[in-house]
Order: structure tokens, then C-alpha cells, then sequence
């Protein structure tokens, strides 16, 4: 593990939720499970050509403390966290430690719904 992990940006950890909209259909919506601490670092960026404009894509490593698979408190990749306005969409989740103290998630900004 190089350098320090500095677990200083409190963030939101949310699950889509679906509730029948009475019509057939289902109503999206994502629901808080907790806040974690995190370490938030800016990895790769490109840009898509989506409905005739330019979508900035930026991918994250975030960093928050280990725990358990099965865990509440564990990241998965049918999750997001949030941070006020911004979302981070999360792609992957991996043990950053040989002891798993620390979880490296890859995650991509995306916008609220």
C-alpha cells in the first residue's frame, strides 16, 4: 500500500429501491443505508457524444474502511454513493490491503436522477 489513505470526505451510501407505481410500471428510487468516510481521488476522464452533446466521463478510486462481505456497510457494485448534488456510480470493489482494512471502489460521477 503506498502513501496514506486520509478518510476525510463523509459520503452517502445508497440502494436503488423499485415501487410499483400502481400502473404496471415501477418508480425508481434510491434509498440511504449510511454514511461512510472516505478518501476520494480523480483517476481517468473522457467524454461520451450522448443526445447530440458531450458528457464528460470521470472515473474515481475511493477508498473506505474494510468490511465483511455480505456486509451492510460494504459497498457493491448495484450501488452509489453520494456527496450533496454529485453521485458516484460504483463499477468495482476490491480489498485495497493483503489485512483488508481499506476497500478500493472504482466508481463513475454520474448525475441525480
Amino acid at each position: 500500500m503506498s502513501g496514506s489513505v486520509n478518510l476525510s470526505r463523509r459520503l452517502a451510501l445508497e440502494e436503488r429501491v423499485s415501487t410499483p407505481d400502481g400502473a404496471g410500471g415501477f418508480v425508481v428510487d434510491w434509498k440511504e443505508l449510511g454514511m461512510l468516510w472516505a478518501d476520494v481521488a480523480a483517476r481517468t476522464g473522457s467524454e461520451d457524444f450522448v443526445g447530440g452533446q458531450v458528457r464528460p466521463r470521470i472515473k474515481y478510486r475511493i477508498l473506505v474502511r474494510g468490511a465483511p462481505l455480505g456486509s451492510a456497510s460494504r459497498p457493491r457494485p448495484d450501488q452509489r454513493f453520494r456527496d450533496g448534488t454529485r453521485i458516484f456510480n460504483i463499477l468495482t470493489v476490491a480489498e485495497f490491503d493483503p489485512r483488508g482494512r481499506y476497500l478500493e471502489v472504482y466508481a463513475e460521477e454520474g448525475v441525480l436522477p
